[in-house]
This record gives C-alpha cells, structure tokens and sequence, in this order.
C-alpha cells in the first residue's frame, strides 16, 4: 500500500492538510522566536531554557492529558486546542525586550499544551481508523508533513524574520492556525463512542498500572524517547550564534541549518521505510549516531555542517515513526490515549534533558563540537540497549 492510497481515505486526507498547515505556522515563528531572544541578547540558558519550554507541557499534563483524550470528543478537542494557539501567538507580539522573558516562556508554555494534547490526540486516533500497513503509512506520512513543515517553515520564517521583523512572522502564524481551524470544521468524523463512567482518578491509577504491568510497552517508550536527543533547537541556535553570524545573519542561519536537517527527514523515510524492521532496528541507531558525530567533526565549516545536517536527518523520522508505530501495535485500545500521553511525557523529557545539557554544557565550557558528539554517542548506547531488548523480548516470542 503506497503513501497515495492511504491518503484516499478522507479523514487522513484532511487530518493531514491541517498538519500541514498548522506544522508549517509552527516551525515559521520557532524561528522569530529564537531570533528574538537572541537579539535581545539572551544567554545559552535562557536559549536553552526557551526551547525547553515547549517541550515541559508533555512532561507535566501527560497523565492529564491522557484522561482528556480518553473523555472528549476529537473534533470538540482539536477545535479548543488551534484557538489556544492561535491566542498564544498573537500575544507573543508584545515581547519587546528579556525583562519580558517570563511572559514568552508563559506563553510558550500554553502554546505548547495545546500543541501536544493536540499531536497525543491524533496519534490515539489514528489506530482507531486504521491498522497494520496504513496506520504504519500514516504515521510515516505524519512524520513526513512534519518533515516538510519543519524544512519550508524553517526557511521561511527565517527570511521573512530577515526581512520583515518578528511581529510579521507571528501574524502569518496565527493566521494558518486560522485556516487550519476552518478546515477542521468540515471534518467529518464517525467513531464510536467509548464511554468511560470511571473517575479521572480511577482512569489515571488504571493508566499507571497498566503501563507498569506492561514492561515491553515500558522498553518501547525509552527507545522512542532517544528520539530525543535530536532535539537541536538549543545546539543551532548557538551555532548560528557563536560560529556563523559573522558569515550569515543569525535568523537565515537557523532557517538554513534546520531546513536542510529537515529536507533530510523528509526524504528519509522514502527510503529507509522500506528496509527498516525489528531485526535491523538497532543499525540504524547506529547510523544515526555516526551521522551526528560526522556533524560534530564538520560544524567548523557552514556549508559542511549543512552536508552533515542533511545525513543526519535521513534517519530521524524513520527512526521517530517506526517506534512509535511498535508502541501503538502493542497498546490495548482502551488505554490508547493514556499510553501515548505517557509516551510524549518520555519524548519529550527526552527533549527537555537535551536542551538543557547543550545550554548548561556550553556555559561550562564544552565545545558545541564536544556536545554535539556526546549526543551522537549517545545512539550508539541506544542501539546496545535494543540489542538487548530484541532478545530479552522480540527472540523470546519468536521461539
């Protein structure tokens, strides 16, 4: 079954347009943000900080989260949540200087809940609609979107930043959440409806223990929270920053660092899709890990970083797609949203951990080219860990 075929059926059809639309407005503020706060004069904390700050809100709410999805209706849902956002940024245009830091960090904060209760809800959704080949499509075709977004946005919003300031990069965002929300009206939905008569205290104590009687699900959620270490915002910001200004303006270097990253991940999958399985699972750890050490061993040049970016980003999104694919494949679908909230609760204290070691380790002293290898480092422990795993769980079940 091809990406095309799956794209026929209509929700996933439009569920995607609306990423699309939504991911693209995302990624095209992230960098006005960061823009922004270095023009200001922001330290590598407060970088770090700033980009941590998007990924607490799934650390936190996740087991709230997971209630919430499991309670209300999708549509109702999706359509609080792209006016929250759309609230969030538009308020970003009153930051006018660090004595405000506080304010943005809060508003990003919001933003992000909204966004990751949003992203927990599709991917709960998506085993309900469609199973084996097309959900494993779906969230490849997930993955691409956000892929493209995050390529297209990123340059985007780092020439438009360039050009026509911070303000008119966030109008343009809170006007495709806009368009976002007038597609999602047209939605149509059909599923039916599971009624939880369960305290929420009662579905989060049921949640926990579900999760902890599962110990595979458990591997299969740390697995996919290595993902995290990918989590680059910080690292080029401060690349762009410390090694690249005097040779491109900060905004058109982050645009063109995580664009060319992106342009990587969305290609990817088109081909490591169709090799990648439980049994090979651990080389592409491996790859993905050297490809970042490649990267460290070349950010001295911008135009070899830029090569090493796009290596690197082949293998994410696979890599990103596949475990969550064996997290959904595993999950009873009477905890399914449970499940994956706390799995986006890992991901992105994943995430959180790795901004916060490239801000705190710059600061120490740690060369952005001595960080960078530490993470890709960091994917070959990964892939030692799922050897193990495969044969303590995947090789047992096969006998």
């Amino acid at each position: 079954m091809t990406y095309i075929e799956t794209l026929k059926h209509p929700v996933i059809a439009r569920l995607s347009l609306i990423q699309l639309i939504s991911y693209f407005g995302t990624w095209f503020s992230q960098v006005a943000i960061f823009s922004m706060i270095v023009a200001y004069g922001a330290s590598e904390v407060t970088v770090a900080l700033t980009a941590a700050m998007a990924m607490f809100p799934a650390v936190i709410l996740a087991p709230l989260i997971g209630i919430i999805i499991d309670r209300i209706d999708f549509k109702k849902l999706m359509l609080i949540l792209l006016l929250i956002e759309i609230v969030m940024t538009l308020g970003f245009i009153f930051i006018n200087s660090l004595e405000y830091i506080w304010v943005l960090m809060l508003l990003i904060f919001l933003r992000s809940s909204a966004a990751s209760m949003l992203f927990s809800a599709e991917m709960t959704l998506f085993p309900k609609l469609v199973q084996g080949k097309m959900l494993k499509n779906t969230n490849e075709i997930h993955s691409i979107i956000w892929s493209f977004c995050y390529a297209s946005g990123m340059a985007a919003g780092g020439l438009a930043t360039h050009f026509m300031g911070f303000d008119t990069a966030f109008m343009i965002d809170a006007l495709l959440y806009g368009i976002a929300v007038l597609l999602l009206l047209g939605l149509k939905l059909s599923l039916e409806k599971v009624t939880h008569i369960d305290s929420s205290w009662k579905m989060f104590k049921d949640g926990f223990s579900y999760l902890i009687a599962n110990k595979k699900i458990l591997h299969l959620i740390l697995l996919h929270a290595a993902i995290g270490l990918t989590s680059f915002d910080a690292l080029i910001t401060l690349l762009a920053d410390f090694k690249y200004k005097e040779f491109i303006a900060v905004p058109l270097a982050i645009g063109w660092m995580n664009a060319t990253r992106a342009i990587g991940l969305m290609i990817g999958p088109f081909i490591i899709s169709r090799i990648i399985s439980k049994e090979n699972l651990h080389y592409f750890f491996v790859m993905q890990g050297l490809a970042i050490i490649l990267w460290s061993m070349l950010e001295y040049n911008f135009y070899l970083a830029l090569m090493a970016l796009f290596i690197m980003g082949l293998f994410i999104t696979t890599l990103w797609s596949y475990t969550y694919l064996l997290i959904q494949e595993e999950t009873d679908a009477h905890y399914m949203g449970r499940v994956i909230s706390y799995n986006d609760m890992f991901f992105m204290l994943s995430n959180v951990a790795t901004a916060m070691f490239i801000g705190y380790a710059s600061k120490w002293g740690l060369s952005l080219e001595g960080i960078t290898f530490t993470l890709g480092f960091g994917f070959i422990v990964v892939a030692v860990y799922y050897i193990w795993f495969k044969k303590r769980y995947l090789d047992e079940e096969n006998k």
